[in-house]
């Protein structure tokens, strides 16, 4: 028994224990991305709370948050970004062993990235519905999603607060800590989502509004933990109140960094938002579908994504440490070890869709659309794991321009265009030839969607990989640009 708990143990591993700069590389890098898949599962379970509930109440919630998911992804990306450079900057600090930069980095990214929030959430609250109007959003789903998204807008703050907490103490190594914390916080929001909804006891029936007040709450109490942990100091990376003091020199450097990440996350809330705008011109049964969809591949995705944190974290602490080669290994590793795992996982979809889809609704023109759209995609799942280990690779670098400009091209340059012609008649001169003609006129409807999403996922596979392969992400250093007055102490 002894030896089992010792073998649990081990991992539960702490930035303390845990070498990124030496040693092998895929036992460091699973230790370290195996709690953000942990903690991304726990992230996706707090929406799949809201699907599965929302579900439950009505077609026409279901559908009001496959609006409303987008544009809250869109809030978050919009100031993301300066999570993602005092991630990098905590990152590289670390690896160069400069505590006290690291420390100055993590301090100012919480000033700035919660005032940021407090912004982009008061500039949401007023402006939802109008955004939701542009969408397409039928006035059947309007008053659901705005209600919604107004709530979560009043609690941008909070909910983005959490995120920064989890990307600084990833930057220091640390991804234990972040998952403990969302454990606790997903069972109070799952706990809260049917009282809220449905008017269970002596709470009034809310429903979509009161699955965002359960998402708001649980957030909140989230942050509060994350910011006392991180003034305490003795897991992770410590806040210190002397170094929150607003340094406007410091922000233009979080800002170089993080623009250019905020586009990526943008680009890709943009471009959900956007293919909304397509399939909105279909049925609510076929928004609620693309809606499940969405919410199943946020779940799916979890090993990619927790492989692009991980080794944007070693990626880096290896250049901090003056390791190039070691960082290009870790990527490849990355990369390789999603590749299988999500085919694999690709594999599985294929057959169990329609059961999957049948968790979160009873409808069965839902199920059957939604399980549609994930065969004809779960082909492609590998590539997607391609693109993310090495969009993690150039933001560890501070590439995050490159990142950003791989996430642009394969979402609106490439699925996008896709997904528009694809799915109703485009009428082209008949000087092209009546083949030419036939082929556009006729339309794949909401199968030209599906189709997007997997041509894109293996033509971006390929860009990333014959971009990484350059080697430019080699020649940065972040640190090294306007350091902060601590650099003398």
């Amino acid at each position: 028994m002894r030896a089992l708990a010792e073998r649990v143990g081990a991992l539960f591993k702490g930035q303390e224990e845990l070498d990124l700069t030496s040693g092998p590389i895929g036992k460091p890098l699973l230790y370290l991305s195996f709690p953000i898949v942990v903690t991304n599962l726990l992230q996706v379970a707090y929406n799949l709370a809201d699907t599965f509930w929302l579900g439950q109440y009505s077609t026409t919630a279901l559908a009001a948050i496959s609006f409303a998911f987008p544009m809250i992804f869109l809030l978050i990306s919009l100031g993301m970004g300066l999570s993602v450079a005092g991630s990098v900057l905590v990152a590289q600090h670390t690896g160069a062993d400069e505590p006290e930069k690291a420390e100055y980095a993590a301090s100012q990214t919480l000033t700035f990235a919660v005032t940021a929030s407090l912004l982009l959430g008061a500039v949401g609250f007023f402006f939802v519905k109008d955004f939701l109007s542009l969408l397409g959003a039928s006035q059947q789903i309007l008053p659901g999603a705005t209600g919604y998204l107004q709530v979560v807008s009043l609690g941008l703050s909070t909910m983005f607060g959490f995120f920064v907490f989890i990307s600084l103490m990833r930057g220091s190594g640390d991804t234990i800590t972040p998952m403990l914390v969302m454990f606790g916080t997903v069972l109070l929001n799952i706990a809260l989502d049917p009282f809220l909804i449905f008017g269970w006891g002596p709470l009034p029936e809310l429903g979509v509004v009161g699955a965002a007040v359960a998402t708001v709450f649980s957030r909140g109490l989230a942050f509060a933990v994350g910011v006392a942990i991180m003034l305490r100091g003795n897991r992770g990376i410590r806040v210190r109140p002397g170094d929150m003091v607003p340094d406007f020199e410091y922000l233009g450097k979080l800002l170089r960094l993080g623009v250019p990440a905020s586009v990526e996350g943008t680009g890709r809330a943009l471009s959900v938002n956007a293919m909304l705008f397509i399939v909105g011109t279909f049925s609510v049964t076929v928004v609620a579908a693309f809606g499940v969809g969405i919410r199943v591949f946020s779940l799916v995705f979890m090993p990619a994504i927790a492989m692009d944190r991980g080794v944007e974290t070693m990626t880096g602490q290896n250049l901090g440490a003056d390791r190039p080669d070691r960082a290009a290994e870790a990527n490849h590793f990355a990369a390789k070890f999603s590749f299988v795992v999500l085919t694999a996982i690709g594999v599985v979809t294929i057959f169990a869709a329609p059961a999957v889809v049948g968790v979160f609704s009873d409808d069965p023109d839902v199920v059957g659309i939604g399980a549609e759209f994930l065969q004809w995609v779960a082909p492609t799942f590998g590539f997607i794991g391609i693109i993310r280990a090495y969009s993690g690779g150039f933001r560890g670098a501070g590439k995050t321009l490159v990142s950003a400009a791989l996430a642009v091209l394969m979402l609106g340059v490439i699925r996008l265009p896709i997904a528009w012609v694809a799915s109703r008649p485009v009428a082209v001169p008949a000087w092209l030839g009546e083949w030419v003609v036939d082929l556009f006129a006729a339309s794949l409807a909401e199968q030209g969607i599906w189709l997007s999403f997997g041509v894109s996922n293996v033509l971006a596979a390929g860009i990333a990989l014959a971009w990484f392969l350059r080697g430019t992400w080699r020649e940065a250093d972040p640190r090294t640009d306007a350091e902060p007055a601590i650099a003398d102490d």
